[in-house]
């Protein structure tokens, strides 16, 4: 099987960048409010058949959600940022899933909206990268997850039929991207995360990427 991850959010914990977000606008909320409003916006520019980079989105959402603070965010601020999402942490349950997967034998790739360099850069810093056999970006198809573009790239790359790949995510709206594509989907329900209503339900469903890990290992 051909597993497929996201990397912000699935892979990589967000919430580090709490404390610089707090400190910008005084809210605690701010970092969610940021990656809700950047995602929203992606989603958008590809709805209505566009592309922009995604990491001008994000630097963009973050200008605008300090703005609603009454702080207006400033060239070294928005730098801050930038470094803040190269620096993330794996979340702790990434690696042994990571290891699970490749010692039955499975491929394991990631896929995601950031820059290429920004994904390769966060995958290093997080010292996770070794652990797949290839980094993609959505950059290189010029269109933005959950277009069909993205996943499509993936499955030429490695000559692989949608059914032999998986989804790995740990949003709804990437699940249902993949589902459209074709692919096998796979949520990951950290905390807060919930399945898109009334849309067709992942292949597989757990709350950690070992768990996700056993099934599809298991299936």
């Amino acid at each position: 099987m051909l597993c497929v991850f996201d990397v912000n959010e699935t892979l990589l914990d967000l919430s580090a960048l709490d404390p610089l977000f707090t400190q910008l606008t005084g809210a605690p909320a701010a970092r969610r409010e940021w990656f809700a409003l950047a995602i929203h916006t992606a989603i958008t520019v590809t709805a209505t058949g566009g592309y922009r980079d995604f990491a001008q989105i994000a630097g963009q959402a973050a200008a605008a959600v300090c703005a609603q603070y009454g702080h207006e965010l400033t060239d070294a601020e928005l730098a801050r940022v930038g470094a803040g999402l190269r620096s993330l942490p794996a979340h702790a349950d990434v690696v042994p899933a990571l290891d699970r997967l490749r010692q039955a034998g499975h491929q394991v790739v990631a896929l995601t909206n950031s820059p290429l360099a920004t994904a390769e850069a966060q995958l290093h810093n997080a010292g996770v990268a070794t652990k797949f056999d290839r980094i993609f970006s959505a950059q290189q198809v010029s269109r933005l997850k959950p277009a069909g573009e993205p996943y499509r790239q993936v499955l030429r790359a490695y000559a692989a039929e949608p059914e032999q790949a998986v989804m790995i995510a740990a949003h709804g709206w990437d699940i249902a991207g993949a589902q459209a594509a074709g692919l096998r989907t796979a949520l990951l329900t950290r905390p807060g995360v919930q399945p898109l209503p009334g849309s067709p339900a992942a292949t597989y469903t757990a709350a950690t990427l070992p768990l996700l890990a056993e099934e599809i290992v298991r299936n």
